[in-house]
């Protein structure tokens, strides 16, 4: 029997429907477990967290401990590619990530084609540990940022929040902006493809930043590369389950879905129902999508909102998830009412 058979969460994407179905959440190992900020306090800064293999397994399994929930997902960051082409990557406490910003085409010219995999190699070591603890139904899943996302940091240097010098480089000057997009899809492919070798039994790609995009750009920036890394990873692994999430894709998941080939999309919480269960669902699994604000409101509204996502999606497959990470911010007793109510 073949591992992935006992694992609910892998079943689901492989085609199967399951009665209850398996939950995890984005960002789970983070900042509302105390357990989580005691490690963090202790291995220095977040890079430093990232690239300690043992800390970072530690910080995988605690939701995992704490919930039994039917994935781990490898604590790491979108932005390590970016790190292992060389770039300056800092995370200052409060403002988020550093960047040297790539905001014309000489400075895109100094961009390394290759990344360093070696400097990832903490990475995939993080995940042979937590493969070796793991109990054999929970699933581990690998991760990286789509390209548009990812280079909306190196272009501006830094978070931003409508992405406006990703979107202008884009516009004034495509063909280096294109040039950004091809390094990242590249060592994209290499970087999952690592993490699926070191024990991953499947891979999402958060795109998290695609919802800023008209449609034509959107076909351009989101969809194009992520089906270029999606056929890239089959192309080594033919059987590789992926999980896309273009945040804010809206009306364009059915394109996304119909190009890219994932197994299943993950849904932010303003998705409309009717239209995800006809259109995209139909296709390929759903994941999410409740609204990370409900889980720290608790109480009925929660109970109310998870009733909701199962009476939407529970009839076909769904992997139980939030539409975007938890907030530091969540009582824990309202993942525990989250998780009764799913598997009840």
């Amino acid at each position: 029997m073949p591992h992935s058979a006992t694992k609910p969460f892998i079943d689901v994407l492989s085609g199967q429907r399951q009665v209850i179905p398996p939950v995890w959440m984005m960002r789970q190992a983070g900042r509302y477990l105390p357990e989580y900020r005691e490690v963090r306090a202790k291995a220095g800064g977040f890079l430093d967290l990232c690239f300690s293999p043992e800390l970072a397994a530690e910080v995988t399994l605690q939701p995992i401990r704490r919930f039994g929930f039917d994935a781990a997902i490898i604590f790491s960051d979108i932005l390590v590619i970016p790190y292992a082409l060389g770039r300056s990557v800092r995370f200052e406490v409060g403002e988020g990530p550093r960047l040297e910003p790539l905001d014309d085409p000489g400075k895109v010219a100094t961009l390394a084609p290759r990344a360093d995999l070696t400097k990832l190699a903490p990475v995939f070591e993080a995940l042979r540990i937590v493969r070796g603890t793991l109990d054999s139904k929970v699933a581990l899943i690998g991760f990286c940022g789509a390209p548009w996302t990812v280079a909306t940091y190196m272009v501006a240097g830094h978070g931003t929040p409508d992405q406006a010098p990703a979107r202008m480089m884009a516009y004034r000057h495509p063909e280096a902006f294109a040039k950004i997009i091809d390094v990242l899809v590249d060592n994209s492919i290499e970087y999952l493809l690592a993490q699926l070798a070191a024990g991953a039994d499947a891979l999402q790609i958060f795109d998290t930043w695609a919802g800023v995009l008209p449609p034509a750009e959107f076909a351009r920036w989101s969809i194009d590369p992520t089906r270029r890394i999606v056929a890239g990873v089959r192309a080594k692994v033919p059987d590789a389950k992926i999980i896309g999430f273009p945040r804010g894709a809206g009306a364009q998941l059915p394109a996304y879905v119909e190009a890219t080939g994932v197994n299943a999309v993950s849904i932010d919480w303003t998705a409309e129902p009717t239209f995800i269960r006809e259109r995209v669902q139909t296709r390929v699994a759903v994941q999410g999508n409740l609204d990370p604000l409900v889980l720290v409101t608790g109480g009925e509204a929660l109970d109310r909102a998870v009733d909701s996502v199962l009476a939407n999606f529970g009839h076909g497959r769904l992997i139980f998830n939030l539409g975007h990470g938890i907030q530091p911010e969540t009582p824990i007793a309202h993942v525990g009412q989250m998780l009764k109510r799913v598997r009840g």
